[in-house]
């Protein structure tokens, strides 16, 4: 039986505040499946980003274990995770954090170049992805030459460049329009079915959840189906 792409086992993450102990994850199980898309909806201060933080190697728990293709990755040192990081795992914001100093094109390409892919490559899948995300036009204006939104699907595409095996979402539409919504959420089903990626999706949008494989939600620092409100 082929491994899962992310498999998340008795994970327990503990924050220490003045108050005392906080135990955000508590025994947290997941596993996502190749080509399939998963939303995680909650309200604030439920976990939701811990719990992606951890899936997406940013963040060690106090105990558990996280494997990613089969790799453990929590036996691994800083190095060995971030290469994981750069070459299995796309991450993308509410917020863009792109390189100001770069034009678009050059911000998808980066990673790409970084992993040791030629600039020339790099650059005509940068290309590529930038037609994908209705920005043909924008490769080679900088980020503070393009409209929020427009800057969103830049980050999106240079998250994807890599063609990640696992691809985490935390609100990446919270600031765009329906529109643009749709063609980033179909980005996100092409991702899962055509390149076989397992796509996480936080978001407080149930437009979107109600197109996913499935839904979960944190209760009490486990993960649970999500049955609505």
């Amino acid at each position: 039986m082929t491994a899962s792409v992310l498999e998340l086992s008795g994970i327990h993450r503990v924050y220490r505040t003045a108050a005392g102990e906080l135990n955000v994850l508590d025994g947290a199980d997941l596993k996502l499946e190749a080509g399939e898309l998963v939303g995680l909806v909650g309200p604030s201060g439920s976990g939701k980003s811990t719990l992606l933080h951890t899936a997406g190697l940013l963040e060690q728990p106090e105990a558990g274990t996280v494997l990613l293709d089969g790799v453990d990755c929590l036996k691994l040192d800083d190095k060995g995770r971030t290469a994981l990081r750069r070459t299995k795992i796309g991450f993308v914001y509410q917020f863009h954090h792109l390189l100001p100093e770069f034009n678009a094109a050059d911000n998808i390409a980066m990673p790409l170049m970084i992993a040791g892919v030629k600039k020339a490559e790099a650059r005509a899948k940068a290309d590529e992805l930038l037609e994908v995300m209705g920005l043909a036009e924008r490769g080679h204006h900088q980020p503070g030459q393009m409209s929020g939104g427009e800057q969103q699907r830049v980050a999106i595409a240079r998250a994807l460049a890599n063609t990640p095996r696992l691809v985490i979402a935390d609100e990446p539409t919270g600031n765009l329009d329906p529109t643009t919504t749709e063609r980033v959420f179909a980005t996100f089903i092409r991702m899962a079915r055509e390149e076989g990626a397992a796509v996480l999706v936080a978001t407080h949008n149930h437009a979107l959840t109600a197109h996913m494989d499935r839904v979960i939600t944190l209760k009490d620092g486990k993960i649970v189906p999500y049955v609505g409100e």
